[in-house]
């Protein structure tokens, strides 16, 4: 049996992120996903979220069902799907970047690059509200 005594807690202990990788937060438990890439159980809170908008027609195809349709401004549909990877996947996949130790402070999101309204490549960043 292992010792009977007060518990000691180790002052010195380090903690690499503030929230353990995760998002619990006082829950106890938090259900399995699977991971997109490689099917590992991930729980939801420690997954990477990215949300995907896809056409559903490659942009080869439009041109020509766009000519073919009936209708004059018909919109087609999207495929909108929301990606969990595992931790490893993402930094293989390159979805979230490995950083430093400075950096993995800043909380706030990246810069957002909308494309410009012209049509043209290469948009200013998204201005906060």
């Amino acid at each position: 049996p292992p010792p009977q005594g007060p518990r000691v807690r180790l002052a010195g202990m380090t903690k690499k992120r503030r929230n353990a990788g995760r998002n619990k937060k006082g829950r106890g438990h938090t259900p399995a996903v699977r991971c997109v890439n490689c099917a590992r159980c991930v729980p939801k809170d420690k997954a990477i979220k990215r949300f995907q908008v896809r056409n559903l027609v490659e942009a080869g195809s439009q041109r020509d069902l766009r000519d073919a349709s009936v209708f004059e401004s018909y919109q087609l549909p999207k495929l909108y799907m929301k990606l969990l990877y595992c931790c490893s996947c993402a930094i293989h996949s390159r979805v979230v970047r490995v950083r430093s130790r400075e950096n993995r402070k800043i909380r706030e999101p990246p810069p957002r690059f909308r494309p410009a309204a012209d049509g043209k490549k290469g948009g200013a960043p998204q201005q906060k509200k």
